[in-house]
């Protein structure tokens, strides 16, 4: 197998887009990936395309890399259009990273892109619910709302249940929020430390131009936002968006060649599936971060800094732990104690996480390996982390069994 690098990137701003099209922001990031990279679009041999949604939202269910590629002008070269829920441009980035390292190309493209806001809100939690086993969603939306009675009641006897709630929502956050609670009470994890996470991932994206929310939240504030599912409030949970992200991948002899300033190695880059997994078992992330280290010779400790799927704040607390950045129980605290704070011993979504940066969910993945690439080559500005020599993406799509049906990790190196 042939090293492999990334030699560019590029990143929309995640948001609110509601007067552009999916082509328009595909074309702002490929543009600025092949400019970052230093090649022309007439260089690239393949491009690898994430997209999760824009089948349900728009009806494009066939063909869509072709259909936002073909105006820039990118055409002939073969096109593979992955979907893998919010793994979809992380799966994307593996089998654009396979072909090279097998030598079928030198130099391709990977892009992940979704456009989720629309008048019709109901349309895009459409999406989420495709995420699932949908035979089964009607027993899983029983039990959410069964659990969530049961905690209704509980804090009511407490005097705590006087708070003002969300209205729609993704199945996802109940799914969330029922974890959350187990991990409460079997570790003691507080509501506070998940506020702590919040605010962390709010204080870092206050330096990310790029996102979709840039406000500085502090604890409380976080804590008496509105509540969405108990422990969940608001500010907690990862909005939807619309964005794209592109990167460029090549050989390390056509990087050579390219004589580029800047590029990074794929220490390692691996997938899996989810499953059903039994009380004290070693979980799917867990077991794939352990073939994500040893493919990458490395260990969790010599991670320089992390970008995790935090689709809630309590998803960057599972993540943590299941990578063997603290012990099982302890990811709370960790955060509390300002060890994944820009600065600490390991940051953790300096971008601001999903959290903040917001969650076009096909363009996640892509846009997770973007912001490694910017800091392993000092580019990521105000958030820079310093000394960044490694750094790792977690990726984690859908529902199957009680884990994450799509899995993802991702490790560029200096």
């Amino acid at each position: 197998m042939r090293k492999v690098k990334v030699i560019g990137g590029a990143i929309t701003k995640f948001g609110k887009h509601m007067d552009r099209n999916l082509k328009s922001l595909a074309a702002e990031a490929v543009t600025g990936a092949l400019k970052d990279g230093g090649i022309t679009k007439e260089e690239l041999q393949g491009a690898w395309v994430g997209n999760a949604a824009q089948g349900i939202l728009d009806g494009q269910e066939m063909i869509r890399g072709q259909v936002v590629l073909h105006p820039m002008g990118i055409t002939r070269i073969p096109v593979f259009n992955i979907e893998n829920a919010c793994a979809s441009s992380a799966s994307a980035f593996n089998d654009a990273w396979a072909r090279i390292a097998l030598g079928e190309i030198e130099v391709g493209l990977v892009l992940g892109m979704e456009k989720m806001y629309y008048e019709d809100k109901k349309k895009s939690f459409q999406v989420f619910t495709a995420g699932m086993d949908i035979e089964i969603l009607a027993g899983f939306v029983e039990a959410a709302q069964k659990a969530e009675e049961i905690i209704a009641k509980e804090r009511e006897a407490k005097g705590e249940s006087d708070k003002e709630k969300t209205g729609g929502r993704s199945i996802f956050m109940d799914i969330y929020a029922m974890v959350a609670r187990n991990h409460m009470e079997k570790y003691g994890t507080t509501q506070r430390q998940l506020a702590a996470i919040s605010s962390k991932n709010h204080y870092h994206s206050s330096m990310n131009p790029l996102a979709q929310y840039q406000k500085k939240w502090s604890i409380k504030e976080v804590m008496n936002d509105v509540e969405v599912a108990f422990p969940l409030t608001r500010a907690m949970c990862a909005p939807i968006g619309d964005g794209a992200a592109a990167l460029i991948l090549c050989s390390d002899d056509y990087a050579k060649k390219l004589g580029t300033s800047h590029s990074v190695e794929i220490a390692a880059t691996v997938l899996a599936s989810g499953e059903t997994t039994v009380e004290g078992e070693e979980g799917p992330m867990t077991r794939l971060a352990g073939k994500a280290y040893e493919r990458a010779g490395i260990g969790p400790e010599d991670i320089s800094f992390a970008e995790l799927h935090d689709a809630t704040a309590f998803g960057e607390l599972g993540n943590t732990e299941a990578l063997m950045f603290c012990k099982k129980g302890e990811g709370g605290a960790f955060a509390e104690a300002g060890h994944t704070t820009l600065g600490g011993k390991i940051p953790i979504n300096v971008s601001g996480g999903l959290e903040c940066q917001g969650h076009p969910v096909g363009a996640t993945g892509a846009r997770q390996a973007v912001e490694l690439f910017l800091h392993l080559t000092g580019q990521a500005g105000e958030r820079q982390v310093k000394g960044a020599k490694v750094g790792l993406a977690q990726n984690g799509g859908g529902t199957i069994g009680n884990s994450e049906a799509a899995l993802s990790i991702i490790i560029l190196k200096k």
